[in-house]
């Protein structure tokens, strides 16, 4: 779907993106996340086309995205959509006008014209606002318009900069609800920028942390958090887990990626074994609609190979933790 090669960029002779290399599969939902200045917006610019690149290839279902920018290349045009934080609607122009004009540009009949604009009103809910203008709407009723408008062309990836990040958490909960609804039902891939780990969590199944410039880590949403693996630190802070004090050599991590499991594993520890233990830390959250976390158990070090014994029998995730996070 989406393919990065040793991808550079400069801007007044500084280098703000370092040899990327990713790869967005059809169908992801995927995160680039990272402070601000890490280089996500400039990624999501230059694999839209928007920004030019000095060194290296992206192609998006086989297009050279290169070749495409400064022409008018209405192929990668139509297979790609864009929605941005503050909207960038047409205030002059109502909610039908706003969400006709990409067909319009492209000289598509009346006709045609009208049927898209109606199905996309409806599958965004603004139904009652075809002839509204943007300032008599809500900021989410606004990124709604702009959501239609980015699929008017039927695109094969949606980008996303930052599209939540003006909104309330609410709103936001509704819009994200909109763009899980399009990825599965339309089979839209969607590559989203945000600085918030509540978005990621939520809606995404991959993602990619960039610091400087650089990827310094990817993988699945839920390996990354669930491990605390140490590049969570550079977008959430020294402490990935609010446990870091406690990553010794008497500690397991017991992970759950569905919260059911926990339900009966720690009584049947205590109930079939002999070992002693205290759970010191626990931390559960919601990743796409599911609840999953983690259990970090503190036990007497001379059980250490019985308790990793009964867990490899008992088919449970965990990680040793010495030295892990330090």
């Amino acid at each position: 779907m989406i393919e990065i090669v040793d991808l550079k960029k400069n801007y007044n002779d500084v280098n703000v993106l370092k040899n990327i290399n990713l790869k967005i599969d059809k169908g992801d939902i995927f995160g680039l996340v990272g402070l601000s200045g890490a280089g996500k917006s400039t990624l999501l610019r230059c694999i839209s086309g928007l920004d030019d690149f000095i060194v290296g290839k992206i192609t998006i279902n086989g297009i050279d995205v290169k070749d495409s920018i400064g022409k008018n290349n209405s192929e990668l045009r139509k297979k790609t959509g864009m929605i941005f934080q503050q909207f960038s609607l047409l205030n002059r122009l109502t909610v039908y006008e706003n969400v006709a004009l990409p067909m319009k540009c492209w000289k598509y009949s009346k006709d045609q014209i009208d049927k898209r604009v109606r199905e996309l009103i409806k599958l965004v809910g603004l139904e009652d606002k075809l002839e509204a203008k943007p300032r008599h709407l809500s900021g989410g009723q606004k990124q709604r318009v702009a959501i239609a408008r980015a699929l008017t062309m039927n695109p094969s990836v949606l980008f996303c900069d930052e599209a939540t990040s003006s909104l309330d958490p609410i709103t936001t909960s509704s819009i994200l609800d909109l763009l899980r609804s399009i990825n599965s039902t339309l089979g839209v891939t969607i590559v989203v920028v945000t600085h918030e780990m509540s978005v990621v969590k939520s809606i995404c199944n991959k993602m990619a942390i960039l610091n400087k410039g650089e990827i310094i880590d990817v993988g699945n949403v839920d390996d990354i958090f669930l491990q605390g693996r140490k590049s969570l630190r550079f977008v959430v802070g020294e402490q990935v887990n609010g446990a870091s004090n406690l990553y010794h050599s008497d500690c397991i991590k017991i992970i759950f990626r569905n919260k059911k499991e926990n339900e009966l594993l720690l009584s049947k520890l205590s109930k079939e074994t002999d070992i002693a233990y205290t759970v010191a830390w626990s931390s559960f959250d919601t990743y796409r609609g599911e609840v999953k976390g983690y259990y970090i158990i503190k036990f007497n070090i001379k059980d250490k190979n019985d308790l990793i014994t009964y867990l490899r029998k008992e088919q449970v995730e965990f990680m040793e933790v010495d030295d892990h996070d330090e």
